[in-house]
């Protein structure tokens, strides 16, 4: 069977990295991004071309991915000016592997589906590192057809490969598990933060705590750079902030209220004020240090 042309817009170090994944695979490449470095280094390893616009992405491939930071973007990319919507053809399938709020991809795959393209979101787990191996965790959703038609390509990328039902469902399931895993990183680094201003000893606080039930792969993250100072789980403050948005967006939209999530929220949104939003998550240990009544 003939391997799609995938088309790619984003080649970050998570993108880049599902990118080269694919390249050695034998998949054939057509990609775009600001960065001219990055869409160089892909050239160079060959079975791949440059595009100058979405709409150029989109005519030269049967699916295109999208790896980009914000739903903003994805939306500038999908109706913009030589957008992907102006150039993707029936038939055709655009993935999103971001976090975008659901509204919004909603709103692309109906627009796409009047073309008679269809769409999958399918936010992504894990570290760029696996993407580079093709073991990522991917939480895919939209039409269960479009989704089999795709699946052995997703299957080249992921591990993991989870089909979540109708469109949007991927992007819900991403922002609950950030909600939940974000609010963890800022409640364990508060912990670290009381317990040093009240004289207690962290080292010995993670042990105890580690102990018992509240021990997680989040609580070794947080314990690593508020006892060890290593900063290892490799997920910005700027990025945590900007899901927890989200997330807030879509419970508004719900018509729900989410009072846990707004607290999260307000404690990264003032660690990014104080410039601490390229920092790690658990980096936010710094923050909770400084507060005062």
């Amino acid at each position: 069977m003939t391997k799609p042309v995938i088309g790619f817009i984003g080649l970050g170090l998570m993108g880049g990295n599902m990118v080269e994944n694919l390249q050695n695979r034998g998949i054939e490449l057509v990609v775009m991004d600001l960065d001219d470095a990055a869409v160089a280094a892909v050239l160079a390893r060959g079975n791949a071309r440059a595009a100058t616009s979405p709409k150029a992405v989109a005519e030269a491939s049967d699916i295109v991915m999208l790896c980009l930071t914000t739903s903003d973007v994805v939306e500038a990319v999908v109706y913009g000016e030589d957008g992907l919507l102006a150039g993707i053809s029936e038939g055709n399938v655009l993935i999103d592997f971001g976090t975008s709020i659901p509204s919004s991809t909603r709103k692309i795959g109906a627009d796409l589906a009047a073309k008679g393209a269809g769409m999958i979101d399918a936010p992504l787990g894990r570290t760029p590192a696996h993407a580079k191996d093709g073991l990522l965790n991917i939480m895919a959703a939209g039409d269960r057809a479009t989704f089999d038609g795709v699946k052995p390509v997703l299957d080249e990328m992921g591990e993991n490969v989870f089909y979540l039902g109708a469109l949007g469902a991927g992007h819900v399931t991403k922002l609950i598990n950030n909600f939940m895993g974000m609010t963890t990183v800022c409640t364990m680094s508060q912990a670290f933060a009381v317990a040093e201003r009240a004289g207690i000893d962290r080292g010995q606080l993670y042990e105890i705590m580690s102990s018992g039930p509240s021990n997680s792969p989040f609580m070794g993250f947080c314990k690593n750079y508020a006892v060890d100072g290593v900063s290892d789980l490799g997920f910005s403050i700027d990025n945590a902030n900007k899901d927890l948005g989200y997330f807030l967006k879509m419970a508004e939209d719900m018509g729900l209220r989410a009072e846990i999530a707004e607290g999260t929220s307000h404690n990264l949104q003032a660690a990014v004020d104080a410039g601490l939003g390229p920092g790690n998550v658990p980096e936010i240990f710094d923050y909770f240090m400084t507060l005062e009544r």
